[in-house]
């Protein structure tokens, strides 16, 4: 009996494969089409534009979908296959970094195997390689028939998830886990734990005189910040996981003029959850080294680190195990960069990353998807989402 199901379950993994191989024209199509629109965090009518094109697409392949309308953000998407109790939250981004002009300027071009252009690896790879994974199982009468797939398109994660975290976490304690389809770590790598992340504005404030008349009077702002940024440096703690990086200073208004006022944009990144909370005493219990000035801090740890728990432990070693049934050599690998993944594992929802697009240079001139990753890591996705 044993022997028959192991039949028929590489039986199934070779149809899924096959059927991604080939749909791969159609998927790279795809993905030229969407990084070939405008899609920034602060422009909601481009991201609109996306989500009705998406929207359409899986309604098109039969999914219960709501267009979740928002004021301050672009409209996100929610897709859902079948009924039931638990299932897959399967979670993707829509917005990238870019401004709007962008894609006129680089539009998608493939050389060497790989496709260039923005938001091609950070996150429209992943979009693609959802879409199709999800029709892969529904032409192949694949779809779980006692649990629901539900698939979150966001249109601000580059900003935050500000309006999106809440229904991305409501979503995420409806079901037993949770597949996010950012890019991988190269060379293919799922992404099992990752760092949390914080922003913070340190502004410090002095007193504005002539340099040049009055410069004894004047308290300097800069100055202040300058011994504030070595502060801050100095909370990097390698053994415990936490950076600071104080990445943005500004101040002043012309050289003859003692700065009454200047600034600093600090970004904060911990491996544990027990480091929040004292990494942020620390950044709030700044004290000035000049009296005469005052410091306010605003900011917080906005994602909380997603930790590898024995539960996501466990979820990585089923998707590995299907991999090596499907030829796949499936690595595992942590980052420094966050996600909405953050979000749900810090719920204790098992959550495993990085299922998207092979590629690199997320956010950068050279940033590209590897067109052949776009089939195999479809296939590989839609063989994990029916492993129970």
């Amino acid at each position: 009996m044993s022997m028959q199901i192991e039949t028929q379950k590489q039986k199934t993994l070779h149809e899924i494969t096959s059927f991604a191989k080939a749909h791969s024209q159609e998927m790279t199509d795809l993905l030229v089409r969407l990084v070939n629109m405008d899609s920034p965090s602060d422009h909601k009518p481009s991201l609109d534009r996306q989500s009705d094109l998406l929207a359409g697409l899986l309604r098109g392949m039969g999914a219960d979908v709501q267009v979740l309308a928002n004021e301050d953000a672009g409209n996100a998407i929610k897709a859902v296959w079948g009924s039931g109790p638990g299932g897959t939250l399967m979670l993707c981004h829509m917005d990238t970094v870019w401004s709007v002009g962008t894609a006129a300027e680089r539009p998608a071009t493939i050389r060497d195997g790989n496709l260039y252009g923005p938001g091609s690896e950070d996150m429209k790879g992943g979009i693609v390689i959802s879409l199709f994974a999800l029709r892969t199982l529904t032409e192949l009468s694949l779809l779980p028939k006692d649990e629901k797939i539900t698939l979150i398109l966001n249109a601000d994660e580059e900003i935050g998830s500000r309006s999106s975290r809440a229904v991305m976490e409501a979503e995420a304690l409806q079901h037993r886990r949770v597949f996010v389809m950012e890019p991988a770590v190269p060379p293919g790598a799922y992404k099992t734990a990752r760092k949390g992340v914080g922003d913070f504005t340190v502004k410090v404030k002095g007193r504005a005189t002539h340099a040049g008349a009055d410069h004894a009077n004047g308290v300097n702002a800069i100055e202040e910040l300058s011994r504030q940024v070595l502060v801050l440096q100095g909370f990097t703690n390698y053994t415990t996981g936490t950076t600071v990086n104080v990445g943005v200073i500004q101040g002043g208004s012309r050289s003859n003029v003692v700065p009454d006022e200047a600034w600093a944009e600090v970004d904060v990144r911990v491996e544990i959850q027990e480091e929040t909370p004292k990494i942020e005493a620390l950044i709030r219990g700044l004290k000035p080294f000049n009296p005469k000035c005052q410091i306010e801090v605003s900011g917080q740890i906005n994602r909380p680190p997603m930790v590898r728990t024995a539960q996501i432990a466990d979820l990585f070693e089923q998707a590995r195990a299907v991999a090596a049934q499907m030829g796949i050599d499936l690595h595992e690998a942590s980052s420094g960069g966050a996600s909405d993944g953050n979000f749900t594992a810090a719920l204790g929802v098992p959550t495993l990353d990085g299922m998207g697009v092979v590629g690199d240079g997320a956010h950068g001139l050279g940033e590209y998807a590897v067109v052949a990753s776009l089939p195999e890591r479809a296939a590989l996705l839609a063989a994990v989402l029916i492993e129970r």
